[in-house]
């Protein structure tokens, strides 16, 4: 086993070698440079790689590890998100149709459940990541649905998921978007609409209730988490980004998300009926179950709820955020408020619940 580096500032050139080795037999790296690093919900770098001799390995890739800070590195490391995406990248990536970053090294310690990843480096590749403002047009969300229904076929099985998957977790819940929505009445609700607000006093007070219901179907592998944030575009082709949610429910979270949190609010509302259609039509053809369209339309409904406990850390509206961090933030809660007016979620709620 490779020991796992801390921060990318200690990825060598010695260590880089052992690490790229299975991929690239023969690989020689001469010097290792970091082009740029953040830290997001994980420590996140993009390297330059030269090497003395070329075997095909990468000039630059993308770079993610536990956060640098100790206090947030265990934190992190306790959800488990880092091991289920390197898991992901060794053991479902290659088997599936989907757009997914190349990956060149997915190592996980389990003694501390440190992991790291060296993956693709989009901005090499020319690809686009959305700033959060700019939606999937109607035909790349219908490619992309046509993948997840591809992903969705394949482990719609218990056996299959059990003999090629069997890590892959059941939905996790925790009182954590309730306790920041919570936070975000108290301190915001002015920022927030009505109908909203009402919505995230329906979660905090319903909360087993409402996930109970959210993963009632039929079940396979998901994604979990497919806004826009997690996605990117190679042409017209959507890619799909970060995995550490990766479980086991119904494939109507990863359709409903993506069409209410990935498309613009114009292009949802003019062709979300049509796009659940083209998945029903793409998952049927696959041999996966049949669902009607009331039922899945109605089940579009009540998932689109989940929205209010996706946007749990945008009503905090921290004072310290970034510009391009507000930007995506201002978006991705002006598409979670138009979904729940547009579908008549409480409504539905009210209908399936009885709350």
């Amino acid at each position: 086993m490779i020991a796992i580096p801390d921060t990318a500032g200690d990825i060598d050139g010695p260590w880089l070698e052992r690490a790229l080795a299975p991929r690239y037999p023969g690989v020689s790296v001469s010097g290792v440079e970091i082009i740029d690093r953040t830290e997001m919900t994980n420590s996140h770098a993009r390297l330059a790689v030269t090497y003395r001799d070329d075997v095909g390995a990468p000039s630059s890739m993308f770079c993610k590890l536990l956060p640098a800070s100790e206090k947030r590195r265990d934190l992190i490391a306790q959800t488990g998100m880092g091991p289920r995406e390197v898991r992901f990248y060794n053991d479902i990536a290659p088997h599936t149709k989907l757009r997914v970053p190349s990956c060149f090294v997915a190592l996980h310690d389990e003694a501390d459940e440190a992991f790291i990843l060296l993956i693709e480096d989009l901005i090499a590749s020319q690809c686009t990541i959305s700033d959060g403002s700019i939606g999937l047009d109607p035909d790349a969300a219908a490619l992309a649905l046509e993948d997840l229904a591809d992903l969705h076929v394949r482990f719609a099985e218990r056996a299959v998921r059990e003999a090629h998957a069997p890590w892959v977790p059941a939905p996790m819940e925790s009182d954590y978007g309730s306790v920041m929505l919570q936070h975000g009445l108290d301190q915001h609700r002015d920022r927030l609409t009505p109908c909203f607000a009402e919505h995230a006093e329906l979660y905090i007070a319903h909360r087993p209730a409402l996930h109970a219901r959210w993963h009632e179907g039929p079940h396979t592998v998901i994604h979990g988490d497919t806004h826009i944030g997690n996605l990117f575009l190679d042409g017209n082709r959507t890619g799909f980004l970060d995995w550490g949610i990766i479980n086991v429910s119904t494939p109507m979270r990863d359709v409903s998300y993506l069409m209410l949190m990935a498309m613009s609010i114009e292009d949802r509302r003019a062709h979300e009926r049509d796009l659940l259609r083209h998945y029903l039509d793409v998952q049927r053809a696959n041999g996966g179950p049949k669902i009607s369209f009331d039922d899945a339309w109605h089940t579009h409904r009540l998932q689109a709820a989940y929205v209010v406990p996706a946007c749990c850390q945008i009503v905090m509206f921290p004072d310290n955020e970034d510009p391009a961090r507000r930007k995506f933030a201002q978006a991705f809660l002006g598409r979670a408020e138009a979904a729940l007016e547009d579908l008549e979620v409480r409504a539905a709620l009210r209908e399936s619940l009885g709350i």
